[in-house]
């Protein structure tokens, strides 16, 4: 069993991806922004990381942030954004719609994953945002997604793992379950104990900082809530093995 799990990193950089390999990871989710949750990144990421690394790329389809309920206009800038990550190679997608009273849009999804085909998808933490859990879990199972990213509709996946734990529970292996939210070294194990999932999902980040020697103090090109300006955020090569370590020891 302890061969069994697979980890996954969420990355926006090249870096990241670079190292979230290095460190042992299985599967790269790749985004744009990882400070809004993570949005569709650009073709050129994408072409860029597939030539440097070997390991699957899932790659993001979400074309703003907030919540997930996409206008007529959104939906045909998803399915453009599906249509590029095909053609420069992505292994797999990532998205969710909801309808406005919380429930997976399944009509939508439909279109969403035709225009996917063949590529398998994760229906990401857009999950967390449903009314009902459970019922949504089936809706996902029909409509033939890989796997559920999800903190277990909390604000991490240790607050939520009563919840992930029942949702591995019904879905009986008729689908992937991935905790994911807030996962670190500290609190893995009791994660993947607790909710009996075959794979987990982390960004395994730490800051690094800039190396302009020049820096403007008095600008900053992002608003209020923006990262420092001279500071990045990249996977963690050790970060990564160490997680990776813990996952390969449980029994």
């Amino acid at each position: 069993m302890s061969e069994g799990f697979l980890m996954e990193v969420c990355v926006d950089s090249v870096e990241s991806a670079i190292n979230a390999e290095r460190g042992g990871a299985a599967r790269i989710e790749l985004c744009s922004n990882l400070l809004e949750g993570g949005l569709t990144p650009s073709t050129g990421l994408l072409q860029v990381v597939k030539e440097n690394v070997r390991i699957p790329v899932y790659v993001m389809i979400r074309p703003r942030a907030g919540d997930f309920l996409y206008s007529d206009w959104e939906l045909e800038v998803m399915k453009r954004d599906i249509e590029q990550m095909k053609i420069h190679r992505a292994d797999g997608l990532v998205f969710g719609v909801l309808t406005e009273d919380g429930r997976v849009d399944t009509e939508l999804c439909m279109e969403l994953l035709a225009a996917s085909r063949p590529l398998p998808v994760t229906f990401h933490r857009a999950f967390d945002m449903v009314h009902d859990p459970a019922v949504a879990l089936e809706s996902l199972i029909s409509l033939g997604f890989e796997r559920i990213l999800t903190s277990g509709c909390d604000s991490t996946a240790l607050e939520g793992l009563p919840v992930i734990k029942r949702l591995v529970e019904q879905a009986k292996g008729r689908i992937l379950i991935m905790p994911g939210g807030g996962i670190t070294e500290r609190n893995l194990q009791r994660i993947l104990e607790g909710s009996g999932s075959q794979e987990f999902h982390c960004s395994a980040r730490s800051s690094k900082d800039s190396t302009m020697k020049f820096r403007n103090s008095n600008v900053s090109m992002g608003g209020s809530l923006s990262v420092p300006e001279y500071a990045v955020k990249v996977a963690d090569v050790t970060k990564v093995r160490t997680l990776n370590a813990i996952a390969k020891n449980i029994l």
